[in-house]
């Protein structure tokens, strides 16, 4: 078989990356814009490794019963595969089913990856959710081409593709993009903060950041936290009050009341959001230290900690701090280190056998790990489990990426 070729396929799985499984004469074939129980017809895009090959799906021939219309038309299986809108891979299954797939790709990971067997469930955001799982999009980064062209990327590709909508923005942020007229190459932000207002932030191909960035304020509960307009925030707007109120229940229900004079850290800390969670749980003088290597944000995070005399923000790279803290932490900053919590919120990378042998030799009662990919999380878990740390209550998913493949999880582990 050669690349261009069209053959018939069954759909049996998913696979981690919002794309499907199916098999030709017994080699795997990893095929997006289907689902386990379909029967479609796909276009063989790479034939080159012995083990696997990518195909595109063009015309679905048997459909399953959780197939619906896309929510987004423009990246509907309907369209040709290289005119199809990239970032809602799982836009043509029906919500609920797409949660059931991303519990079946943490489940699958835990156990291929981590060799554990963990119960898991996957939530939504918030009870407001949208019933389609649309308009929850509070930051959108648009691409600009050399023709002048606006939109998303092409999956898997650097195509841009105009799109008359947004359907999993804000409608303002739609709207907002829909006026985008004569910018240079290179990549537009969009972004509506808690005041409602939308930001136009152009980056153009070679232009150097200048300036003082714009500080703006986001909400969780009553409680604000400053950050630049540009820097990270999550994208869903109920994201970061559903990630608070899921990692204080796994911080009481793996550690009970926190201690306020033991140390508790927060990694990979951003803008203090989870420190404050810390904070907010062992009261004005707990000990809560928020650890991020980006300084802006280090700066923002002191700020939004400055209610707790306890509390404070330093930057450091979290590999790089935990190591230092294993060499040189003192008989006593070590006893108060393993009365206390580590939360560690890591990027898509995964924290890495340094990070995470590094805690377990700080000792903490309980750690609470927010993932943002499955296949880093169980690699990690695992980690912590050979040091001794085990999960406990399972994974918690929380999908505050409705209509694509990604997929939160926070999981508590106790020494």
């Amino acid at each position: 078989m050669h690349n261009g070729d069209l053959i018939d396929l069954d759909i049996t799985g998913v696979a981690h990356g919002g794309i499907f499984v199916g098999r030709h004469e017994g080699r795997v074939v990893f095929v997006p814009d289907t689902l386990p129980g379909e029967r479609v017809r796909v276009r063989l895009t790479d034939t080159k490794k012995k083990a696997f090959w990518r195909a595109e799906a063009v015309e679905v021939l048997d459909a399953a019963p959780e197939r619906q219309r896309h929510v987004w038309a423009s990246a509907s299986i309907d369209r040709a595969p290289d005119d199809r809108a990239g970032g809602a891979e799982f836009g043509h299954i029906a919500l609920d089913h797409q949660r059931a797939l991303k519990e079946r790709v943490i489940r699958e990971s835990l156990e291929r990856v981590g060799r554990l067997e963990l119960p898991v469930a996957v939530a939504p955001a918030g009870a407001d959710e949208t019933a389609d799982g649309t308009g929850w999009r509070t930051r959108v980064s648009l691409h600009v081409d050399k023709a002048g062209r606006v939109g998303p990327f092409a999956p898997r590709s650097h195509r841009v593709i105009e799109t008359p909508d947004l359907p999993l923005a804000t409608a303002a942020l739609g709207r907002a993009a829909g006026e985008l007229r004569g910018a240079a190459p290179g990549r537009i932000d969009l972004v509506q903060p808690a005041d409602g207002r939308v930001r136009v932030l152009p980056r153009p191909d070679g232009a150097r950041t200048t300036g003082t960035a714009e500080v703006v304020e986001e909400r969780v509960g009553e409680r604000v936290f400053r950050v630049d307009v540009g820097g990270f925030w999550q994208v869903h707007r109920l994201a970061a009050s559903a990630l608070t109120q899921a990692v204080a229940e796994r911080v009481r229900a793996t550690a009970g009341e926190l201690d306020p004079d033991a140390t508790h850290l927060d990694l990979y800390g951003g803008v203090g959001l989870f420190a404050a969670t810390l904070a907010g749980l062992g009261g004005t003088a707990a000990r809560v230290v928020s650890v991020e290597s980006d300084a802006r944000a280090t700066e923002h995070a002191g700020e939004n900690l400055a209610e707790w005399v306890g509390a404070r923000a330093e930057t450091a790279r979290v590999d790089r701090y935990v190591g230092r803290l294993v060499a040189d932490a003192s008989e006593r900053e070590r006893e108060r280190l393993s009365r206390g919590v580590v939360v560690l919120d890591p990027p898509r990378a995964g924290a890495g056998r340094e990070v995470v042998e590094g805690i377990a030799a700080l000792a903490p009662r309980a750690v609470v790990y927010v993932a943002c990919d499955p296949v880093a999380l169980a690699r990690d878990l695992a980690t912590f489990a050979a040091q001794g740390y085990r999960a406990e209550g399972g994974v918690h998913g929380l999908d505050l990426f409705p209509n694509s493949h990604h997929v939160e999880a926070v999981v508590s582990l106790r020494r």
